[in-house]
Order: C-alpha cells, then structure tokens, then sequence
C-alpha cells in the first residue's frame, strides 16, 4: 500500500533482526512496575501498542541491584524469580508480533533513599538523600550487577536491553566532572571517567552474544555546568560502538538542567539537531528523541538525516495505535500527546500509578474497557468541551444513540481557550482528535444550540450527561465593573485589545497562561532556535554541557501578576511543568506581587493593599483569573422530572481549568452506561 511516510515506516535491518519500522517507544517508567497485579497490567499495556505496530518497545528503568533504587522497593532484576514475572511481559508482547527491550537504570545521586551511591559523595538538587561514595569493588560489584541484570533479562525473553547513560542517571554521574570527582582509575581524566560505562557495555556483550539488541542512551547534551563537550560525546559514542552496541539512543538534558526539554513548548523535534551531530560519525544506527508527536514530524527527522530511527514515549501513552494509523492513513485520527505531562510525569513523581489526560485508559487497560453495549440508549451530553466530547464519542462508539448540544458555534469548549497560550499549541490537535471521533462514531452534534430542561425532557432521552464546564468567578471588588477590567475568557478567547500595562489577579493556572498568551503575543508558534536561545542552549555547542546564558523576552508589557494568600506564586501548577511556567515568567520580567488585597478599579488603576501599605498599579487593563465556578444549572431540574443525569468535569466540580479529571470522569461514566 502507498504511504507518504517511507522514511519511518522503512524496516531496520540489525543483521541477526529486523525491526519492522523506524519507531521505538521510548523508556517510561509507569508505576505498574511495582503495583499489586503489575506485571499483569504491564503485559496488557505493552501488548496494545505491539497490536499497534510500534518497531521495539523499550520498558521503564529497571534497577540493577537495591542501590540503584529510583525509589524504595522499585522495581529491579537481580535473580530468576523476578526473571519470571518478566516473561508475562515478553510473552504478551511476543504473541503480538513486537520486540521489546528492557532499561537498566541505575539511579545513582538520584535514588529516593538512604541507600543511594555515586562515584562522588555530591547531594543532587533534586533529591534529598546524599550518596554515598561508591568503593573500587563497589564499583566493580555494580558492573556486574548490570552484567547479570541484562542476562537474566535476556532469559526473561527480552530482545535487548537499553543501558542508561544519560539524563544525570548513576552513568552519566561517572562521565562528567560535575559529579565525578575521584581520583582514582574511575576519575579524573575523560578517559578514566567514561571506563564506567565502557566496560558495562563490553561486559554485557560477552555474556548475551551476539544476537542481542543493545542500545546505550548516550547523554548527547548534558545542560548543566561542567557537562561534557561535543568531542568528548563523540568520543564515548565512537568507544561505545566499538564496545559492542547496537543502536545509540539520545538523552537530552539532565533531570536537574533548568532547560525545558520534553514541555509543549518545546518546539516538535527540537532537539533532533543533536542526534544529527552524530549521523556519520558512527556506524550504528541513531535514535532521535524529545517531542517527536506526530508521523509526519519522525518521517522528517529521518528524512532530514538528523536520525534513523525515532523514539516517542508518552505519544504511545496517549494513542496505542499511533503507528498502525499512520501505515493505514488515517493520521487524522491519532490522539496525539499534547506534553502537557499532568497524568504521566507528575503521577510518576507523585509515585501515583501514570496514565494519560487524552487517554484515561493508559496504564489501566484491564480496568477501564470499551464495550459494545447489549442495551441501546439515547443519550443526550450537554456541553462540547473535554468532558462532553469524550463522553459522547465513548458512549456512542459503544453503540448508544448520541446527541451532543452545545450554545457555543464550534466544538473544544475551554481547550479552544488553552490553544491561544504559547506552550499549549497542541491541544488544537486534540480538538482535530475529537471532531474526527465525533464524525466516526456518528454522535448527532447539534451546534449553536442551548438545551432546555423542556427540549430535554420532551425528546426521551434515558440518560443526560451535563458537561457544562465553568463560569469565570468575580473577584468581588469595588470597579469590577470598570472599562479596565476584563475577565480572562475576554481576552482569550475574544481576543480584546490589551493595553502596555496589565494586572493579572490570581496566580493559578489561568493566571499564569494569561500572562504567558500577553507575552509571548507577538511571538507566536515555538520555533527552534528562539526557543534554544531564550533557554540559554549552546547550539554551536561551544560549551561543555551545551549551555550559555539565556536571552530574555524582549519585554513589550509591563505586567503585574497578583494573588491574595502567600507562598510561591503558581504553587498549585503541575510538578514537573511548574518551575518552567514561573521561570518563563521572569524571563518575560513579570512583576509578582503577593498578599496583596484588591480595593478597587477606577481611572488611576488597580488600587491594592500590600501587607499594610496602599498603592496604586498605574495600569491600561486589569484581567480577572480568580478561579471559577460550576456552570451547571439543568440537574436539578431534570431530576426533577425523573430524568437520569449525570454531571461530570467542571460542572461537577471547578476545579483548576482540570482536563485531566473531566476526561477520565467523562470515559468512566460512558464506559459503563
């Protein structure tokens, strides 16, 4: 069949396999890793997206011994017992025609516990625990123990392994200086420093032989002080080929750097630039990664020479099927992962179980399932945003007479908002997403439209699902009536003129992406090399760790950003994205202002008290993001008639703008009625 996407959908011949196309799911640990019934879970998880048609599948990090714990009884593989919970996942996986690989990783500085070692005792910033210094036989000792770990994932019946050597992980704390500082065979010269994973590497060759996928996730660009330069990676990469290693995988960044390296404003492929360094130098094949999303984007990189394969790890959370679309054309109907990192990242860091916010049945593919209905319904969903759509497009793909309302002329509800704010483009795809799936599923949409309890009482529906959303709430001060004042939904989705200067009242989510949409205004649309200067990326690579100082925005507004109750501002946002968001706020020079108490809007401005004292912000405009309030007026009545409703998503509870939990609330409720 022809297909425009011959780069990536190309098989690799490895001489002793072949992979069937150019796409690698990429590492993510899931949590399942260690859960009641995990393996059981894991299986069905990695089975989908090997049904899917992904090239090789590579699991979360597995430990090599206990020290190498990211946390407290994570998971690891040090004997044959835990070899044998493995096999459930290689099986699966094998009967549906996929290949996987195991990651070993050693967490070193990073581990999450009083065990944690390192080649130097150097606390990381991000973890509370200092490590202990790591012995010459103690070195010894762990080298085998990744040795043992990657034979007994071979008879676990894996296809390879990927060794962790990037992202600050226990390897990359040997390679650089920044963390290594012995002085003994193991520190000290580079070539002292990267003996470490060499002999890892070798190691693991001689004992699987020859016919075993090993990929090293090479750290390609460190992004911290002291990181390694550009010959010394191209020198690693060059002794790691010759060490014995199949595939080179990139690792970009490392967990500490302060440079964005998988957040939606990341631009799509961004850092495919560096892989691209690599092509020519070895002879193995080379794997892109970070923010590859979409077909088109991995066929491009490939194309382009930047890489010959590409790694996408939470597209295959929010679409098990991304591959198989592509082969079939059917891209447009592809739930592509929008990196916003809330039900992925942020659950991982939570040690939560992960999922997906598009794709609520990630990780929980044995619980929440889409059956054909045997008892045919009519349904009625009132509201097209998030919640709406999903439940609609569920509850009809099982086989239930769907009518979708909503007052608004275009579907998406509060995402079409979201879309606006630099760093949230993505989520016009999921819109895109939805459309299509209202189209397939054959939901009757009725636009432009407000539903009434009488039209709904009088058109016998069985159930009624109100998805509603919010109304933005008042801030409640004298003024708010004021010509300056303008609520965010006006400036958002309206798109009001916004004068030079600006207050911002409340910094929650909402806050922070008004101010972030009022910056970057005229900057629209992530470009590569904008992004990698504003981020302060070296991409001559000049510097060792691929950093230099940061460009600021050039600042075409004063903007003041308020809240009434101490702390940080933004203190609510997710874990991994919320240092990100402030710190793109300073860059554009906000002003942040806490405690501060709003006491009106008049000619002059926004007058406020701040811990006692009065002021007056001299601004154009005063926009209102304080919070919101359910928008759900219809339940009461409708029971009232004896009508079945539910109310899910903002209506239910308002929440932060929360797309994660409508979503799941609304795949719930439409997986079992």
């Amino acid at each position: 069949m022809h297909n425009k996407y011959t780069h990536l959908l190309e098989p690799l011949d490895l001489g002793f396999t072949t992979l069937k196309n150019r796409v690698i799911m990429g590492s993510m640990h899931t949590g399942l890793e260690e859960a009641k019934n995990g393996f059981d879970r894991l299986a069905a998880y990695y089975a989908e997206r090997a049904r899917g048609q992904v090239g090789l599948i590579v699991t979360g990090g597995i430990a090599p011994n206990r020290a190498g714990w990211v946390a407290p009884f994570a998971g690891k593989l040090t004997n044959s017992k835990e070899a044998k919970q493995h096999q459930i996942v290689t099986d699966a996986v094998h009967k549906e025609g996929g290949k996987i690989c195991m990651q070993i990783l050693h967490a070193g500085r990073y581990g999450y516990h009083p065990l944690a070692v390192a080649p130097s005792a150097i606390k990381s910033p991000i973890s509370p625990f200092k490590p202990w210094k790591l012995t010459k036989s103690g070195i010894r000792r762990t080298i085998n123990n990744f040795i043992k770990s990657a034979d007994l994932a071979k008879k676990a019946g894996y296809d390879g392994v990927e060794v962790m050597g990037s992202e600050g992980y226990l390897i990359n704390q040997f390679i650089v200086k920044h963390t290594n500082k012995r002085s003994d065979e193991w520190g000290g010269s580079y070539e002292n420093r990267i003996k470490f994973p060499l002999e890892i590497v070798r190691g693991i060759r001689e004992k699987v032989g020859k016919d075993f996928i090993i990929i090293y996730r090479l750290s390609m660009l460190d992004l911290v002080e002291n990181g390694s330069s550009w010959e010394e990676v191209e020198q690693l990469a060059l002794a790691i080929e010759k060490a014995g290693a199949t595939i080179i995988n990139t690792g970009i960044g490392w967990h500490e750097a302060r440079v964005p390296t998988i957040a939606t404003m990341v631009p799509r492929g961004g850092f495919s630039w560096v892989s691209k360094r690599l092509m020519g130098k070895v002879s193995i094949p080379i794997i892109a990664t970070n923010r590859i999303n979409m077909p088109e984007v991995g066929d491009q990189i490939i194309a382009d020479g930047h890489a010959n394969l590409v790694s996408m790890a939470r597209p295959f959370l929010a679409d098990p099927d991304l591959v198989k679309k592509a082969i079939e054309g059917r891209e447009d109907e592809i739930n592509t992962c929008i990196a916003c990192n809330q039900a992925c990242l942020d659950h991982t860091f939570k040690g939560k179980i992960s999922s997906c916010l598009v794709n609520p049945r990630a990780c929980h593919e044995t619980m929440l399932q889409y059956e054909p209905t045997d008892q045919k319904k009519k349904i009625a969903v009132v509201g097209a945003g998030p919640a709406g759509l999903a439940a609609s497009t569920i509850a009809s793909m099982r086989g239930h007479e769907v009518h979708l309302f909503d007052k608004s002329s275009e579907i998406g509800g509060q995402f079409n908002m979201a879309k606006q704010v630099p760093g949230k483009e993505e989520f016009h795809e999921t819109i895109r997403y939805f459309k299509r799936q209202l189209e397939l599923t054959k939901v009757n949409v009725h636009l432009n439209t407000e539903a009434t309890t009488e039209q709904l009482s009088s058109s016998d529906f069985d159930e009624v699902i109100i998805a509603t959303g919010v109304l933005p709430r008042k801030a409640g001060f004298e003024g708010e009536d004021h010509q300056k004042v303008l609520t965010y939904i006006e400036v958002l989705r309206e798109h009001k003129q916004v004068g030079k200067s600006v207050a911002v009242i409340g910094s929650g989510g909402i806050g922070f992406d008004v101010s972030e949409y009022l910056l970057h205004e005229n900057h629209k649309d992530p470009e590569v090399s904008p992004f990698m200067k504003e981020w302060g990326v070296d991409m001559d690579y000049n510097n060792p760790g691929g950093t230099q100082k940061p460009n600021d925005l050039p600042a075409d507004r004063e903007i003041f950003l308020l809240k009434r109750s101490e702390g940080k501002h933004g203190g609510g946002l997710g874990k991994t994205t919320g240092w990100i968001h402030r710190q793109s706020l300073k860059k554009g020079r906000v002003k942040m202002i806490g405690e501060a108490t709003y006491d009106k809007v008049d000619d002059q401005g926004l007058h406020i008290t701040v811990k006692g004292k009065s002021q007056v912000l001299a601004v154009d405009h005063v926009i209102v993001c304080a919070g919101q309030t359910p928008f759900e007026e219809l339940s009461k009545s409708l029971n009232e008639k004896g009508i079945n409703t539910h109310v899910i998503g903002g209506a239910f509870e308002a929440k932060e703008l929360d797309a994660k939990v409508a979503i799941k609330q609304a795949s719930e409720l439409a997986a079992k009625l």
